[in-house]
């Protein structure tokens, strides 16, 4: 039995190390139409601020009673606040032809506008409409750009049921917010 013992450790190692199958669906933003106005030339966008249930790595919705669940074991494939964070820095830079990059700023000049975005909601409700809610702010560290804060509160249809549809959502609610922030930049 003693022999079998230092055998059985490695096994059961090895099981504990091995993952679940659970389904993970990437944070992505849609595409959008151009923006030519932008006065940034550069963009640096700070980690998405994401209350704990969104920043979690299971998808959740609302159930009944307004309590939220997670999806089916369904999961984000990254980090939800550096998916966001990522999603929005492409966005802007696919919309405002402007260098936009995830905090830290990976160049030795320093970027025209710091984007600061803090989340206050950002889940599937029980009404079939994705809620993304919260303030973004633009910083100048240089004084190129106008400095201010502005509240958001987008809603997208949630196509169809489950974490999918949640995922699909969630990108658009994304690509809305990317075209308010080139907007007001």
């Amino acid at each position: 039995m003693i022999k079998i013992l230092p055998l059985l450790i490695p096994l059961a190692l090895l099981a504990a190390c091995a993952g679940s199958n659970d389904p993970r669906y990437l944070i992505a933003s849609a595409p959008g139409e151009t923006v030519a106005n932008l006065r940034s030339h550069s963009i640096e966008v700070r980690l998405v601020s994401l209350p704990s249930y969104a920043a979690a790595s299971d998808i959740v919705a609302e159930g009944e009673g307004g309590a939220l669940f997670a999806l089916g074991g369904a999961q984000w494939a990254d980090d939800p606040a550096r998916g966001m964070t990522a999603a929005l820095a492409r966005g802007l830079s696919e919309r405002t032809g402007a260098a936009a990059a995830m905090e830290p700023w990976p160049l030795n000049t320093g970027p025209d506008a710091r984007l600061d975005v803090r989340v206050d909601q950002a889940y599937a409700r029980a009404d079939g409409i994705f809620e993304l809610s919260g303030q973004f702010a633009v910083s100048s560290p240089g004084g190129t750009v106008r400095e201010f804060v502005q509240r958001f509160n987008i809603t997208t249809p949630v196509a169809g049921d489950g974490a999918a549809a949640a995922a699909d959502a969630l990108a658009r609610a994304l690509a809305e917010l990317t075209r308010q922030v080139s907007l007001a930049m």
